[in-house]
């Protein structure tokens, strides 16, 4: 049967639509003509109609039943042509044949209720599982936005939805063996990896042979006295003097004249000459040269070094991303400037005086340092290189280590909800397996019904059937035929055999189209459909008919409610629509009582401002009188925007004061006191006079709300001045 249903976006139902739960085995829906009946109707008939798309149905367990509907639509489908399609029943059926296929039904009914039951659990069971799912989406999400500002970019591609990021997390559970980083490791290798794509670095080139410069700083040579030959005579004296420096530069300026370059004398004659040479003999000469070979040696050497130096600083100090301490590489260097160009000067002073002694200062500590930080920054080149050779496994391996990371992070929770889910996914899968067995068993059980009622089903007893009504209620002037063009239709026919259809009247129609639908909810249009479950709606029967055929429908209705209600039938659900207010008083009084029972239920269906609404009324019947009716439009004349107040208002004084209180209009002024009152009371009898026989215009006349809060108050002052309060306070619900 069907559950709940929803109608929305169409004909008077806007987006918003109506729903209708807590549905019964038998549904009252009252409505004027125009609130919306039809179209749920015809959205029952066809809800898979491309019209009724913001439209649903919720069925009991899932099991869609078949749904039969009588209305317009029915009856000029079913009678727009001469031929009417047969209704197979079990009409020839023996005691024991229909007993024999009832017991196969209570079978299937059986074993369908045991599905129900089984369908509620896996529900509850399901409801469970999403619950756990829930908390579990929302432990795997706070992990997440944990560390979303270090490793979103790693992570992206199964985070735009709670849902998919667990369902990501569950699978790489299950398959993701990287390597375990941590997350400072994930930061560092997202920076490299994540952002612009890295490019290439080159390595810093190293300190050219600066072991040389060094052993080159601590030669002895600087500390050597070079000086001329001690055994020459004139060596006492320049040795006494320490001008050894001075007389070697003074060498220079020794000409072939006798005047001495030193004091300007004639005092040099070949002796003397002979002399100095001999003192700044060859070993003298070569001391000098090697002195003056290690000078070269130094500058050659210091030149490439601080060459290599300062065009590194500079290219370094130009890059945003060195990898090189660039501050600490500079103070070094400048230091090695300095230290290079005060040893320069040591050895320049060297070669002038060769007998002095020079202490160069060892750059060896800065160059050392400074090779340090080129190895240091190359030490991080060189993985940096190594993940621009290889950037997309590196980019895929960082992703991985970083879902690794994250299941690592949840790998408590992960275990605890596995454990409950697996648990409640294996209690679902086995009554998932019992359901699938028990539905094996209804499909076997339904084909043997379907063989047990091909074998005793025909269209005659229907046929039968609807004539014996017919005649039973005055209609003999046709009857219906077996067809003599198609086999298993039928045709109406007049007693002198002419065809009746084009000449019957709209209420023979109807009633004709009834009796055929009531034959074809027994049965059905072909053998193997007789015995199938049904939903059955029924809108507006007694429309086109005679008062006395209200009562004849009336109580086949009742008979239909019945057997629905019996329960071991297949007529499962009933829905009744209907505007008359007396049919629906009669179709519902069943067993001494208006009121349903728990098989029962009641909606009113209205249409305001062109939109349909519905209230619902569980198992009390809103419509007891056409008399009750009115007061019930005049309590909840807002509801209904007012327009049928005016007319309910004058229906209740014409019925109560005038039909039965024999009171007319000027008896009913004269009980007011005080001409103003009359006058008031006057306005409302012209008031409700005028509006029960027009309908305002709605796009051009507002709800009357002011004059109906007004009037209103008049309408129980009628009432009250009459002596008739009592009255008034019970149908109004006033009553203390």
């Amino acid at each position: 049967m069907i559950n709940n249903l929803k109608i929305a976006s169409i004909a008077s139902y806007d987006a918003s639509g109506i729903s209708i739960s807590e549905l019964k085995t038998v549904n009252f829906f009252y409505g004027a003509n125009g609130c919306g009946k039809t179209t749920l109707s015809n959205f029952l008939a066809y809800p898979d109609s491309g019209v009724y798309e913001h439209c649903s149905i919720s069925w009991e367990g899932g099991r869609v039943l078949k749904t039969l509907v009588y209305n317009k639509r029915f009856r000029e489908q079913n009678f727009g042509s001469g031929e009417v399609a047969g209704v197979f029943t079990l009409g020839e059926a023996t005691t024991e044949d229909i007993q024999h296929i009832n017991n196969k039904k209570r079978q299937v009914s059986d074993l369908r209720g045991v599905q129900v039951t089984q369908q509620a659990t896996i529900g509850a069971q399901q409801a469970r599982l999403d619950d756990l799912k829930e908390v579990f989406t929302n432990d795997c999400w706070a992990v997440y936005k944990q560390y979303e500002g270090d490793l979103k970019e790693a992570l992206r591609g199964s985070i735009n939805t709670k849902p998919n990021f667990r369902d990501r997390v569950l699978a790489e559970k299950q398959s993701n063996g990287s390597q375990l980083l941590t997350l400072d490791m994930l930061v560092s290798k997202s920076e490299t990896l994540l952002g612009e794509q890295p490019i290439r670095i080159d390595t810093i080139p190293l300190i050219p042979a600066y072991e040389n410069l060094v052993t080159l700083e601590s030669s002895a040579i600087w500390q050597q006295v070079i000086v001329g030959k001690t055994d020459v005579d004139i060596a006492g004296l320049i040795s006494k003097l320490d001008i050894s420096d001075w007389v070697n530069q003074g060498r220079n300026y020794i000409q072939e004249s006798e005047d001495c370059p030193f004091c300007q004398q004639p005092t040099i004659g070949d002796v003397f000459r002979g002399q100095i040479e001999e003192y700044f003999d060859e070993s003298y000469e070569q001391d000098k040269v090697r002195v003056t070979a290690h000078q070269m040696a130094y500058l050659s050497l210091t030149s490439a070094v601080l060459d290599t130096l300062d065009r590194i600083e500079a290219s370094e100090a130009s890059k945003i991303d060195s990898k090189l301490d660039v501050d600490a590489f500079s103070a070094h260097l400048r230091a090695l400037h300095s230290q290079i160009s005060e040893n320069t000067l040591k050895i320049q002073g060297k070669l002038e005086k060769t007998s002095q002694q020079v202490e160069l200062t060892s750059t060896a500590p800065d160059i050392e340092a400074l090779t340090v930080l080129i190895r240091q920054a190359n030490d991080l080149i060189t993985p940096h290189n190594q993940l621009v050779a290889n950037f997309n496994n590196e980019v895929t391996a960082l992703k991985q280590s970083a879902w690794r990371f994250m299941v690592e992070q949840l790998t408590a929770k992960i275990t605890a909800h596995e454990q409950r889910a697996n648990g409640l996914q294996r209690g679902i899968d086995s009554i998932s397996s019992q359901i699938s067995t028990r539905s094996t068993e209804i499909s076997s059980l339904d084909a043997e019904i379907v063989d047990l009622g091909r074998n005793v089903t025909s269209v005659q007893p229907a046929v039968d059937e609807i004539n014996r009504l017919l005649r039973a209620y005055g209609f003999t002037n046709f009857s219906i035929v077996p067809s003599p063009n198609v086999e298993n239709y039928y045709s109406i026919q007049r007693e002198n055999g002419e065809l009746a259809l084009e000449t019957l009247s709209e209420g023979e129609i109807t009633f004709i189209t009834f009796l055929y639908f009531v034959q074809l909810t027994k049965g059905g249009n072909d053998e193997g459909s007789v015995t199938d479950d049904r939903v059955l709606v029924i809108d507006d029967p007694i429309s086109s008919l005679d008062s006395n055929i209200l009562y004849v429908v009336s109580t086949i209705v009742k008979d239909l409610i019945r057997f629905s209600k019996d329960g071991g039938n297949n007529i499962k659900q009933l829905f009744l629509l209907t505007h008359n207010v007396y049919f629906h008083k009669e179709a519902s009084f069943i067993n001494s009582r208006s009121n349903g029972d728990s098989h029962t239920g009641f909606w009113i269906l209205r249409k305001n401002q062109n939109i349909t609404s519905v209230t619902a009324y569980g198992i009390s019947n809103p419509i007891e009188s056409s008399y009750e009716l009115l007061w019930r439009e005049i309590k909840d004349w807002q509801r209904n925007s007012g327009i049928t107040l005016q007319n309910s208002m004058r229906r209740v004084v014409e019925h109560y004061f005038k039909i039965l209180g024999k009171l007319e209009d000027p008896t009913l002024v004269d009980q007011f006191e005080t001409f103003e009152e009359q006058q008031i009371c006057r306005s409302l009898i012209s008031w409700i006079n005028d509006g029960s026989h027009t309908i305002p215009d709605d796009l051009y006349v507002q709800t009357p709300d002011d004059s109906a809060e007004r009037y209103l108050a008049v309408f129980k002052k009628v009432f009250e001045y009459t002596n008739n309060i009592g009255h008034y306070e019970m149908m109004m619900g006033d009553a203390a």
